[in-house]
């Protein structure tokens, strides 16, 4: 699996930004950070993740 079709859970997202799992959620709610579900589970885009992180730095900037 190449590092656009990388899919992360939920924990492996808040370990990486360093967040709680209900900002995690808030962002999937609000639309800031895409994701999918399959089955039960939700899978985040590892390029939806970068896409957040370079929208934030751009904001802050």
């Amino acid at each position: 699996m190449t590092a656009e079709a990388e899919l992360l859970t939920v924990p492996e997202v808040m370990a990486r930004l360093k967040i709680s799992r209900s900002t995690v959620y808030d962002l999937i709610r609000t639309r800031r950070l895409a994701s999918i579900t399959i089955g039960r589970a939700r899978r985040i885009p590892a390029h939806a993740l970068t896409a957040l992180v370079h929208h934030q730095l751009a904001e802050a900037a």
